[in-house]
């Protein structure tokens, strides 16, 4: 089951989800093997500090995050990645590098990569290391308002 907040909240919205549970897994490549999801539709959720602010930076599996693209995308002064202990406290209601790319039940600002919009279809850590939520690209979009950049 998906965090309780990211079910309300997707369900106070009456947004269409499917959850697929699988065998515990701790990289997005390996997940995205377990489930036969293209690395490419896999969403992963890196923790991202933007001139000392929390963000997060939403990418497919099958990419690593640039954070050099981020920075000139947005004219930030600095973007570094957050370690796991920085950010661990910001999600008490996930296991450690499991969150779901939803900001805006964090209070934190959401970076897209390009590539993600162009599938119809997104799929992402719903919070565990063993459970994917999957779900139309636009109605994440839509509750998410994230700011598409150039991040790979």
């Amino acid at each position: 089951m998906p965090t309780q907040k990211l079910q309300d909240y997707l369900d106070r919205h009456e947004i269409q989800y499917v959850t697929i549970s699988h065998s515990p897994a701790y990289t997005a490549q390996r997940i995205a093997e377990l489930t036969r999801i293209p690395g490419k539709e896999l969403a992963k959720t890196v923790i991202v500090k933007i001139d000392d602010k929390f963000a997060m930076a939403v990418l497919p599996a099958s990419r690593r995050v640039n954070l050099r693209h981020l920075q000139e995308s947005i004219g930030a002064d600095e973007v570094t990645l957050s370690s796991e202990a920085e950010f661990n406290e910001l999600f008490p209601d996930c296991e450690v590098g499991a969150m779901p790319p939803f900001g805006n039940l964090y209070d934190m600002g959401v970076y897209v990569a390009e590539q993600l919009t162009e599938d119809d279809e997104i799929a992402f850590n719903a919070g565990s290391h063993s459970e994917l939520v999957k779900m139309s690209y636009s109605d994440y979009a839509n509750l998410v308002t994230p700011q598409v950049v150039a991040l790979t």
